[in-house]
């Protein structure tokens, strides 16, 4: 009995100890941001982070991206490849992509970040231009760009909103000449696709079509490649390109590729004059057996030696070549 009066003793002892903690003073709204919420979850596969949003990124690139029209590529819209907004993070790459004037929906930068020149010169462009610019906290700026090396600040770049081939056909009707479009086949160099998009703005194309896969698409390094002209011109995206040049075909166009072996060159091919599209192939293997079967014509652009021309330097080459004839 004793014992069991110690017992009860010492737990009414301890429970006396939890129960001044209990009446103790508060804390004065100390600690208080620390249980602050910080909104709704996202789901899964919308955290760069999370498996679940890596599964969705690889399906999307491997797999079929849905259109507007039933899935064909073929409609006023094709499916988007990249899923969500496009990052450019670290201080550098933030600096030229605000002076290359990429189309940047907002601004953050992490709180206690250090302010150097150039972080000076980020807020100070952004306050300038109007760019929204958002404090958060470091580990929140991971989670948004899926834990890459941000120095403290990014900007986000909105989704691209793909055209459809039958967007680059309206314009072209439009056109005195009916049309020109430049088409790419597997050019996975996105600073290549961002050279050409230039190109194309400048000699006069209605725009630039490419496939959903194995294919460089609208990412930042386009952009800032394109100087501007990615704002100016359509991308198309089909999810099948010989789909899409049959269209084309059907609706007038002259589908001309570009091989180094062809016997004749661009500037004696005929229709130049006329709707047109000029496919360009990856600088390695070139035009895809399939592509190359599907073009009404193949032509070569004249260089002495054994060099091969960059994707983008061809492709400029050939729209000269289109302009001259056209003028």
């Amino acid at each position: 009995m004793a014992g069991n009066q110690q017992r009860r003793g010492a737990g009414a002892k301890k429970a006396g100890k939890f129960a001044g903690k209990g009446s103790a003073a508060g804390s004065g709204g100390h600690g208080k941001r620390g249980l602050r919420g910080r909104g709704p979850t996202p789901r899964a596969e919308d955290r760069p982070y999370h498996k679940a949003y890596k599964d969705k990124q690889r399906a999307a690139q491997g797999g079929r991206p849905a259109s507007r029209q039933g899935g064909s590529g073929q409609g006023s819209r094709a499916g988007a490849k990249p899923a969500g907004p496009e990052w450019v993070v670290g201080r550098n790459p933030v600096l030229e992509a605000l002076h290359a004037g990429l189309p940047v929906t907002t601004a953050y930068v992490a709180e206690g970040a250090e302010h150097d020149s150039r972080l000076r010169e980020i807020l100070s462009y952004a306050a300038d231009h109007n760019v929204p610019m958002l404090q958060t906290t470091r580990g929140e700026l991971d989670r948004m760009t899926g834990g890459a090396v941000h120095q403290g600040v990014a900007v986000r770049l909105p989704e691209y909103d793909y055209a459809g081939v039958q967007d680059l056909i309206a314009a072209g009707a439009e056109d005195p000449h009916g049309g020109l479009v430049v088409a790419l086949d597997k050019v996975t160099d996105p600073r290549n696709l961002g050279a050409i998009i230039r190109s194309a703005a400048a000699f006069g194309a209605q725009g630039v079509l490419i496939p959903s896969r194995r294919s460089a698409s609208m990412t930042a390094a386009a952009w800032k490649s394109s100087a501007g002209a990615a704002a100016r011109i359509p991308v198309a995206m089909a999810s099948n390109l010989n789909q899409a040049l049959t269209t084309l075909g059907k609706a007038g166009y002259t589908i001309v590729g570009l091989a180094g072996e062809a016997d004749s060159e661009i500037a004696e091919i005929p229709g130049l004059d006329s709707p047109l599209v000029i496919v360009v192939g990856s600088e390695g293997e070139g035009l895809a057996r399939l592509t190359r079967e599907r073009c009404d014509q193949v032509a070569a652009i004249p260089i002495t030696g054994v060099e091969s021309l960059n994707a983008s330097v061809a492709a400029s080459i050939a729209l000269y070549e289109v302009a001259r004839a056209r003028s």
